[in-house]
């Protein structure tokens, strides 16, 4: 991904990841978006930047209910993000799809999905048709940890290892499926290790570090663009709130947010380059500018769009 080159660039969209995910929670708090409040991503930013960093232009990813930032970091237009969270028909999916839905296929998002573990057979299957048509692209696949122990889950990675398909599995964990803790679930709380039931690698990933994320997502997509298959890479991360706006997550402590926090990607990646001479703070100064005046617009655009109309209830229903 061009955009996403070099490192002030990633700063840049895991500073815009953040801010569009807090603009839509105050965005929801004055009534302008309808139902629940989505699911934000809050503190994994360096993991959807990382990730979606590593490849190319003609790779596809599927993404999940928690999946703003993936989108953001493939480039979409904020502008239609922000119209499709308020559910106008100039958004990506013409109003219709919401929070946990969106999809491009232009810009190589096959689509998020608010069914837990559901995008992993999509993936492995869009992974098998590039290659059965001999095509040169890799499809990366993130999902949860408590997806991990959904049955596709299973079926998928033994699939896509037996035939050596060009996908990685990404599970960003972020410690609590809803409320349930990795340690409850889990017999073994390594989840990077059960690739070896599948005869792939098997990677730990620090998620909290977006060249961490990169480094080693960016050798298994190219491992898997050479044809040696799969790989499994677990990402240790943070969700800041709650599974939802309806969940004020009594189940965790302060101390443990406190100490996730303290490692927050976007403050550790800033001092980082800040002491590295790549940026300064009139940089930073300046990349927040910008993000503010791109979702200032970006509200003034779903503000002032339509609502669909209700005779397209049954248009774009396949089945």
């Amino acid at each position: 991904m061009k955009h996403l080159q070099s490192k002030k660039d990633k700063l840049f969209y895991m500073m815009l990841i953040r801010s569009f995910e807090l603009k839509i929670s105050e965005m929801f708090a004055y009534g302008k978006l309808a139902g629940t409040m989505f699911h934000l991503s809050v503190g994994q930013e360096a993991t959807s930047v990382g990730i979606i960093a590593a490849l190319k232009e003609g790779d596809y990813i599927t993404s999940h209910h928690r999946g703003h930032g993936h989108m953001i970091a493939l480039g979409a237009d904020i502008k239609l993000m922000m119209a499709e969270m308020f559910g106008k028909v100039t958004g990506y999916c013409k109003g219709k799809g919401g929070s946990m839905h969106i999809a491009d296929i232009g810009l190589g998002n096959l689509g998020a999905n608010g069914i837990v573990g559901a995008a992993i057979p999509i993936a492995t299957g869009a992974a098998f048709a590039m290659k059965y048509k001999g095509e040169n692209h890799v499809v990366l696949c993130p999902f949860g940890d408590g997806a991990v122990n959904e049955g596709e889950f299973h079926e998928s990675l033994n699939f896509a290892a037996l035939h050596k398909l060009p996908i990685v599995y990404v599970v960003e964990n972020n410690k609590y499926a809803m409320s349930t803790p990795v340690e409850k679930a889990f017999p073994v709380i390594d989840i990077y290790k059960r690739a070896c039931a599948y005869g792939i690698p098997g990677e730990l990933v620090d998620g909290m570090d977006v060249e961490n994320v990169f480094s080693v997502v960016k050798q298994a997509v190219d491992r898997a663009r050479s044809g040696d298959g799969p790989t499994l890479v677990e990402s240790r991360t943070y969700r800041y709130y709650g599974h939802s706006r309806s969940d004020p997550a009594p189940y965790r402590t302060k101390e443990e947010e406190n100490l996730w926090k303290s490692r927050d990607p976007i403050e550790t990646y800033k001092n980082k380059l800040l002491s590295e001479g790549i940026i300064k703070d009139q940089d930073l100064d300046e990349m927040q500018r910008k993000i503010d005046q791109i979702l200032d617009e970006a509200v003034a655009f779903a503000d002032q769009s339509p609502y669909p109309e209700p005779s397209e209830i049954y248009t774009d229903i396949y089945v």
